[in-house]
């Protein structure tokens, strides 16, 4: 038995734009969602191809441009995040674009590291837990804003923590920076997931409509790419 679609012609002007609304809410959150699945899948087909060509492998992690391509993405979200408001949508496509292929570049290392089979795993392990938690981020009626700046300053920690055991290398601190980690980014995906829904306002032109999407979109894959790289620490294998 299937369930009559309302007809807009029998319902209040209040109840036919709540409609409109929840439509023009699905494209905007499943553009988002393909804009950052496309990224994911061009860093990991970059990321992939170049662990797999010695030439181009070594050309970086065997030089000092190693450093450049580490630090890129940093660069590349700062950059993006304060100018992103000034720029066309299209120049903010393609700029989204080359910030996945580099972050491909950087991430070459892990095919390197770990086994083909535990990538892979984590990968799914990631996937679950990122759409769980995003779609839990998308439904709630409960209001998460008040996580923003409790996330935001473990996230703070995380990375200074991070910093200072590159110089000590202890495995135990490492172990904790990955567990807490990923308790902070599993946080950001719902939070940002909300947030990004409530960036969404119909009557937007398309040009503001796009660069929200791919804002959103960039977002949503820090917290994947972050949430999978502290996962394969936890539960990766390495290579003999």
């Amino acid at each position: 038995m299937t369930t009559p679609t309302p007809d807009k012609r029998y319902m209040s002007r209040a109840e036919a734009q709540a409609a409109d609304i929840d439509v023009g809410l699905r494209q905007y959150m499943l553009q988002v969602y393909n804009y950052m699945a496309s990224g994911i899948a061009l860093t990991g087909i970059v990321a992939y191809l170049t662990a797999t060509t010695p030439a181009l492998y070594n050309a970086i992690f065997g030089t000092p441009l190693m450093w450049v391509v580490m630090l890129a993405p940093i660069g590349f979200a700062l950059f993006f995040g304060m100018r992103i408001q000034h720029m066309k949508a299209s120049t903010a496509q393609a700029l989204f674009w080359v910030f996945a292929a580099v972050m491909g570049l950087s991430l070459a290392t892990v095919f390197v590291v770990f086994t083909g089979e535990s990538v892979a795993r984590v990968f799914f392990i990631t996937a679950a837990t990122f759409g769980a938690m995003s779609l839990y981020g998308y439904t709630t009626k409960r209001d998460l804003s008040g996580m923003g700046s409790f996330l935001m300053m473990g996230l703070i920690g995380v990375v200074i923590a991070s910093l200072v055991n590159m110089f000590i290398g202890s495995t135990a601190l490492q172990f904790a920076i990955s567990v807490i980690g990923v308790l902070v980014f599993v946080g950001l995906t719902a939070y940002d997931t909300q947030q990004i829904k409530e960036m969404y306002a119909e009557g937007d032109d398309s040009e503001i409509y796009k660069k929200k999407s791919i804002m959103g979109a960039l977002r949503l894959y820090l917290d994947f790419i972050n949430l999978f790289m502290l996962l394969m620490q936890l539960f990766g294998q390495r290579r003999e």
